[in-house]
């Protein structure tokens, strides 16, 4: 088993801490951070800072000049072997002369898969691997998902009562948690590449799902609509405010009512004129999407990953197809006491307790007198 020194797990954290600096903006290419050391001091480093952009390691060579000659590297993924927005950062990491390399996680993108670390030990480069491992799956969890399978990693978020409700009965849910638990709501959405709703939220909330946060420089998500029936109004918020990021509404391929084809065609046109994307699916007969099917596509379209900030049902039909990967809940110190409002789910469930989904909390914040739970599911 390799060792590696406290210095070593120093500088890797370094490398993780920039790395971390471009959340949101490499998708969907991964967050790289390197650090360059020489005789016990970081000579040059640098981080992947957007799609397209320079890599990490190229960053941190730039600035450590001639001095990289018999240096060491540390970096949070495999340097890359292949041609793609950018060379091959083995290259330059050779010609630089770097003595030894050290990377946390080999990178499974099949175009790499430990190329960069074959060429780099068959140019007489030293490299270790796994240095603060752990650490570097979490940070780069949409990444590692995306890279492996056919599907965007999923964040499901609720702000919920303490017993389970998100909205009253008569749809209200403004607002259930604090400010501090809203912001770090906001904070999700500028690490995805897209939120998805039903048409249910957006009859009931008229959101703008944007991303709002103070002295920072914020994107908005692509926003994805289900809305089978194309009930959206043509002036909802969604479709009115001004953002840079799209709108995708995802309608039923067939629209059952004959007699209302024609405001179906009107209204699609004039959505399709104001910028809107529309494409359709197949429903079943309760007007219910193949969620994996979706997310396939969307996959296809180079979306790592997806924020579903949808209703009781739609959150339902997640968890039911079991395409969750992690599970944010917002809990706030307040009792609806009712059992008319709005649960965080809606549709049937287990009859047997044994058959619930089980989580394992990873995570446990305290904002102000709001509680945030961070799970994976454990079944």
């Amino acid at each position: 088993m390799q060792q590696f020194s406290i210095s070593d797990q120093k500088y890797m954290d370094r490398a993780l801490k920039l790395a971390a600096l471009a959340v949101g903006k490499t998708s969907p290419n991964p967050l790289v951070g390197a650090v360059i050391v020489k005789n016990g001091e970081i000579i040059g480093e640098g981080y992947h800072q957007k799609y397209g952009a320079q890599h990490a390691e190229v960053n941190a060579l730039a600035k450590a000049g001639f001095k990289a000659e018999g240096a060491e590297l540390f970096v949070n993924l495999e340097p890359c072997s292949h041609f793609g927005k950018t060379p091959p950062c083995t290259q330059a990491i050779i010609a630089s002369g770097l003595k030894r390399v050290v990377v946390a996680l080999v990178d499974p993108n099949p175009q790499v898969a430990g190329r960069g670390i074959k060429q780099l030990r068959k140019a007489g480069i030293k490299v270790e691997i796994g240095l603060l491992a752990a650490k570097a799956k979490k940070l780069n969890e949409i990444f590692l998902k995306y890279i492996t399978s056919e599907l965007p990693f999923v964040y499901l978020k609720k702000a919920q009562t303490l017993d389970g409700y998100i909205a009253t009965s008569s749809s209200d849910s403004k607002w259930i948690t604090n400010e501090q638990a809203r912001k770090e709501g906001h904070k999700l959405r500028q690490k995805v590449d897209a939120i998805l709703v039903g048409i249910g939220t957006i009859l009931a909330d008229d959101p703008a799902l944007t991303t709002r946060l103070e002295k920072t420089e914020t994107k908005d998500p692509l926003r994805i609509i289900l809305d089978p029936l194309l009930e959206i109004p043509i002036d909802a918020q969604i479709i009115e405010q001004k953002s840079e990021a799209e709108t995708l509404i995802i309608t039923a391929t067939e629209f059952p009512p004959a007699q209302a084809v024609a405001k179906f065609k009107k209204k699609e046109k004039i959505l399709k004129k104001g910028g809107v994307q529309i494409i359709s699916f197949a429903v079943d007969a309760n007007n219910y999407f193949d969620l994996k099917k979706i997310l396939k596509y969307l996959h296809q379209q180079k979306i790592a990953s997806i924020l579903v900030e949808g209703g009781a049902k739609l959150s339902h039909s997640f968890l039911a197809q079991k395409l969750i990967d992690k599970f944010y809940y917002f809990i706030a110190p307040k009792i609806y006491g009712g059992n008319d409002g709005c649960a965080s789910f809606s549709g049937s469930g287990p009859k047997l307790m044994a058959d619930t989904v089980n989580l394992e909390i990873i995570e446990q914040r305290n904002l102000a007198d709001n509680i945030l739970l961070i799970a994976v599911s454990k079944n």
